[in-house]
């Protein structure tokens, strides 16, 4: 049992169920959720059944709580120049919608709180951009989720008919795996201010960057034939090739390769158990030495 508070920020279309279902979920595995933030488009088309899956959330809500315990529920709307986002249907609202994601995951994480995002609700788009956000803005105690739900209950529980679930539904949050890079890169949470192509450009550069100094670590100890031998690695040869290259024995190479990887392992902080071979020089270094 997490004995963090946590608040909950989920994706929204017409079916109001994926919001308490996944809070059900999260209460049963012993979390203890303050908010939950609801974002949502508004499609002309659909907005009646937008509306009234509010309104039934609304309804469980009563009073500020949720199974008797203090949780606060709140409506987002995705805005784009202060109007509500009904769609995104191309670039100029994916960048809308993107800066409300991006902002509202920076804020929430601001303001020292931890999260569950579940993206199974509302657009795609909308559960992608929660999850690009995530990668940024998460750390390890954040949690992104997806939920599965099996077909029977799915269609008896459509539009809000149902809107708690037992164990015995199957019904179930299911874990994203998701690097919070972020984290061990605090420069990209810069992005929250970008548009998604500059956002996209600058996250390529400083990742090529931080790879760039990884790469210098490594040349930084190696002896001249090391070198060679790393040069020819990155070249896209194998060990036999490297020995012809050279002029040396394939014995000799390998030895040069131990020593190589053993300071790769070091310079991306690689675990004991995670076999490293020849290939792994050729997709770190070949760009490096490109570079030069």
């Amino acid at each position: 049992m997490s004995t963090l508070a946590y608040a909950m920020l989920a994706t929204l279309g017409g079916q109001p169920q994926v919001i308490t279902f996944a809070l059900d979920d999260l209460l049963r595995r012993g979390f203890t959720v303050q908010r939950v933030l609801v974002i949502h488009l508004m499609p002309a088309a659909d907005a009646a059944r937008i509306q009234q899956a509010i309104e039934k959330l609304r309804a469980e809500f009563a009073a500020h709580t949720y199974a008797g315990c203090p949780c606060r529920l709140e409506f987002l709307p995705v805005r784009s120049a202060g109007k509500r986002l009904d769609d995104i249907r191309d670039e100029s609202a994916v960048s809308a919608a993107w800066s409300d994601v991006y902002t509202l995951i920076a804020q929430l994480k601001a303001q020292g709180l931890h999260l569950h995002v579940c993206i199974s609700g509302g657009r795609r788009m909308l559960a992608l951009l929660a999850m690009s956000a995530a990668m940024l803005h998460f750390d390890h105690d954040d949690y992104l989720w997806h939920m599965y739900t099996p077909a029977p209950f799915l269609e008896r529980a459509r539009d809000g008919a149902i809107m708690h679930t037992q164990p015995e539904d199957g019904v179930r949050l299911l874990r994203v795996p998701l690097a919070p890079w972020g984290a061990y890169f605090p420069g990209l949470r810069t992005l929250a201010q970008l548009t998604p192509t500059e956002a996209v450009a600058m996250q390529a550069q400083q990742l090529a960057e931080d790879e760039y100094q990884r790469c210098q670590q490594v040349v930084t100890c190696m002896t001249a034939r090391q070198l060679d031998t790393l040069r020819a690695f990155a070249s896209g040869q194998n060990p036999q090739e490297v020995a012809e290259t050279l002029c040396v024995t394939v014995k000799t190479v390998h030895a040069h390769k131990t020593i190589i990887l053993r300071e790769c392992r070091n310079a991306w902080q690689l675990p004991e158990a995670e076999r490293l071979t020849y290939h792994f020089l050729r997709d770190r270094f070949k760009a490096y030495f490109e570079c030069e």
